[in-house]
Formats: structure tokens, sequence, C-alpha cells
């Protein structure tokens, strides 16, 4: 009886989909108005009204339906290759919303509603065969995040393994050779060896002119990168036809855009973005392309053996400088300037320029190690840099650079501007100054995400001191830290006639108990 319902049902919702089918074909055919379409089919003018603005029945996606057309909707002002697909709704749907929906149901849906907004979009692919371990291919996209509160274009550098469908993807502030080259290291460092054969269009980072034929000028650079890990390089023939020679990774950076960077991501630095991204890519890992039957970590889990190996030290993309720190504890590179700390005033240093970072040394140590700047004459200071010299003139804090730039990237915490005050309440602006440097002292031997649970702790208890501060820093650490004593096995034989089993006290708990 439970099954013969069951089937009713399922043939009342199918002839209501053929219901709505046929209304919105009667109206495109013969242009009848919604009472004639409401009388040729004997419905409700209600009724008529739903099927010309879906084609799915009501009751199917429920109040996900406004949800779904308030996502469409935003896209109409959203980056054109960030707009959601249809797998990205329901994805969204499960994920934000707990909704319990099939795909092909949301899938429809946003169809139709592409269609009538004017957003639809379509791509087509040849699929093609690859042997395992042999091939990858490389390409650079683009897109738009939220960059520390700044809207942002970022470049996409993304190596796709050909027979295996695994996916490196990393942002880049810039599309330059020295990019290009470091994002190859990292990518062959992610996949744990080296493609045979890497397949590129004709980007100036790898070559300097395109001759007749399959020929190429390279650069000597991407020639140093390809000798060093020994792969063959292809090229596509230049134009629009070249694209489709590489459509394994053209479509991945449009899946990739369209699957994690939907919405507009917002981060705070391109260090957090590309965790985010390598989150993204070891996860794609678990999905499956259409038409296979096992997922991407299955496949490459077959792919990865037959990787030649890799070299025992990486390509070195980076350049070299030995600039002289000045007055204020900052090194000039490529016009822009950063801090060390204060104690190099004068000396010369050490700097390794990579594309994305830049890493200052002395004396062998590493001393700081900066985002690379890539506007001109700008600057990147660090606090901590400063505190020797800040410990001396307390003052010169509440306006420097450095504390600026730190409010900035939002790493300094609310609960200390709160100690700030209560201390220039308690002993005075040059006082409070002098006391918060202590304070930020206690950073390089608790760590910042302790010290800033003891100020918490001190203003919570109204002990408005930097001593306090420092108290609870070390109770903190010194809790974490703790270990069980180690027991006594090196006793003098005099002493070791006294040693007696620890006192039990199961008697005496139960007595208690007896009591009651």
């Amino acid at each position: 009886m439970l099954i013969e319902l069951e089937r009713k049902a399922a043939e009342g919702m199918r002839s209501r989909m053929e219901l709505f089918e046929q209304i919105r074909r009667d109206r495109d055919r013969e242009g009848l108005s919604i009472r004639a379409l409401a009388e040729r089919h004997g419905v409700h003018r209600r009724a008529v009204r739903q099927a010309l603005a879906s084609p799915l029945p009501p009751g199917k996606l429920g109040r996900y339906r406004a949800v779904i057309d308030e996502w469409l909707e935003s896209d109409r002002v959203a980056p054109r290759k960030q707009r959601h697909s249809a797998k990205r709704v329901w994805s969204r749907l499960v994920d934000e919303h707990g909704a319990d929906v099939a795909e092909t149901t949301v899938r429809d849906y946003v169809r139709a509603r592409k269609r009538a907004m004017g957003l639809v979009i379509g791509e087509v692919f040849v699929p093609q065969v690859h042997a395992a371990g042999v091939g990858a291919q490389v390409d650079w996209g683009q897109a738009l995040v939220d960059l520390d509160g700044v809207r942002t274009r970022v470049h996409l550098f993304l190596m796709r393994a050909s027979f295996s469908g695994a996916a490196f993807c990393q942002a880049s502030l810039v599309e330059t050779q020295q990019a290009f080259l470091e994002l190859h290291v990292e990518a062959f460092e992610w996949f744990g060896g080296v493609f045979t054969e890497l397949r590129f269009d004709n980007l100036g980072s790898a070559v300097k002119k395109v001759l007749r034929g399959h020929r190429r000028v390279e650069t000597e650079r991407f020639i140093a990168l390809r000798s060093h890990y020994l792969f063959v390089s292809q090229f596509t023939t230049p134009g629009l036809e070249g694209a489709h020679q590489k459509g394994g990774v053209e479509g991945e950076v449009g899946r990739f855009r369209r699957n994690h960077l939907v919405p507009v991501p917002e981060v705070g630095s391109l260090a957090a973005l590309n965790e985010r991204l390598l989150g993204a890519s070891e996860a794609d890992l678990d999905r499956y392309i259409i038409g296979r039957r096992v997922s991407i970590r299955e496949q490459w889990a077959l792919e990865r053996p037959l990787l030649r190996r890799l070299p025992d030290e990486p390509f070195d993309a980076s350049e070299t400088a030995t600039p002289r720190v000045d007055a204020k504890a900052l090194v000039t590179v490529r016009t822009n300037r950063y801090s060390v700390p204060v104690s190099l005033a004068g000396l010369s240093v050490a700097v390794r320029i990579g594309a994305r970072q830049v890493t200052i040394s002395h004396g062998g140590s590493v001393v700081a190690v900066h985002e690379r700047l890539h506007e001109r004459y700008a600057t990147s200071a660090v606090l901590d840099h400063y505190l020797e010299l800040l410990a001396r003139k307390p003052g010169g804090l509440e306006r420097s650079l450095a504390l600026s730039q730190q409010r900035q990237r939002g790493a300094w915490p609310a609960a200390d501007d709160e100690l700030w005050t209560a201390l220039g309440e308690r002993y005075g602006r040059s006082e409070a100054a002098r006391q918060m440097v202590d304070v930020l002292m206690l950073c390089r031997e608790h760590g910042a995400e302790r010290v800033e649970l003891a100020v918490r702790g001190a203003l919570t208890a109204g002990a408005h001191d930097g001593n306090a501060v420092a108290v609870l820093a070390r109770r903190a650490t010194a809790t974490a830290t703790a270990t069980a004593p180690a027991p006594l096995t090196d006793l003098s034989p005099r002493l070791a006639v006294h040693d007696r089993p620890a006192p039990v006290l199961s008697d005496y708990d139960q007595l208690r108990e007896d009591a009651r």
C-alpha cells in the first residue's frame, strides 16, 4: 500500500512537471495569455504564473529558491569568471544552509533562472586520453579577492596532471617570470616529483620569440629551470587554436575559480589566501571527474610513483642584494623599504628577493622576512624590530609606522588598547607607553596569543599594570609546559630502606560513604 501511494505521488509530481512544461511551450509557440493558458489546461491562473516563472513546481526547493535567486542576482555585479555555477549553488546550500535537496533539482532551477536572467555561460571541451606520470599542463588565470579589505586582482598559477587530474593552485600578486619559476618549484614539491613533459602556451616568462612551426626562442631562466628538473617543454600553437591544445588546465582554471573563489573571498593576506588555495587543492583530490569511476586521489595514487624523482636541492629562482641598513632600521630593495632589528643599523645585510617574499639575513642567520611589496616607494615595518629602541624612547610607540601597520594588519588586539588606556589613566602617558613596550617584549618569550590572554586576564581582574600581565603570561607558559616530576631512581641504599608505597584512601572513602 505504501509503495503504491509513493508511486502515485511520484506520478503526480511528474505530471505536474509535464504540465508546467506544456504551459511554457504553449506560451512560447502561441503567445497565449495567462487567462487562455489557464482555461486550456484547466488550472488556476496562479499555477500558470508559477509555470512561466520557473520550470520547477513550487515545493521542490521551497525557501531556498529565494536564496538561490539572491545569489544569482549578486552575480550581475560579480566578476564574470567568479559567478555561481549550478554545482557551486548546490554545495553552498548544503554547506551553509544544511539543505537536503538533490543536485539535479538545483541544476535544473539554476539553468532556467540563468537563462531568464541572461547569465548563461557555456564551455565545451574535447575529452582526451593521457599516459600516467607523463604529462602536465601549466597556465595562469586571474581572480578578484578582497585582500585586507581592498578588492585586488590576483594571478592564479595552476599545474594540472593530465592523467589523474590532480591540480596545484597558488596565487601571486604579479605574473612575472620570477613568480612563474618559483611556483613551478612549489608545484613540483606539492606533487612530490617531476612530470616528463609540461605543456605551456607562449607566455613571455618562457618564450622570448615564436618562430615558424614548433620552434621557440626560450628565456635563459626558463631553460635553467628545465635543465634543473629535466622535463621536456611543449608549447601550444599561438592564438585561439592553441588554447584547445591544453584544454585540461584551461578548464581547471575556471572550475577552480568557480568552486573555490565564489563568492569573492575575503582574506587578510596573500599568505592566508594561498593557504586556503592549498587546502582546496588537497580537497579536490577526493572529487570525481565526469566519466570516471574512481576519484582523482585513486588515479593520483597510480600516477605519483611514476614521476621523476625531485633533485636534491630545489631550483633557486630568487635574486640577491647586499644593501646597508639605514638610520631607521630599513633596507631599500627595488625602491621599497623593509625593516630589520634596530641593532643592525649601519650594517650591510644579505637579501634574497623572491616573487612573493623578501628574506633578510645577517651573519648567516635570518633576521627578517617580509611579504614582497610590488608598488614603488612603499615600506613594510615590523613592530618587534623596534622594541629595543622603544624601550629607551617609549614616546615613539604611539605614532610609529610599525604600530600603524600592525593595526592595519589586524594584528593589534583591542585588549592592548584597553590596557594602554587604563595604564595612561593610572600612570600617565609616558609610563603607560613604557609598560606597553614591556608587554610587547613578553611576546618573544611567551607568544602573542598567551600574552593577549594575559592582558585580558589582567583587565578582568582590574590589575592595570604591566607587571601583572607578565606574571599571568609566565604562569600560563609554566602551566602549558609543566610535566610530571621524574621518579627518584638514584636514591642511596640508606634512604631506599624508607621507600614506602603511596597511601591509598579507598578505605577512608568507604567509611565516609557508610557514615552517610
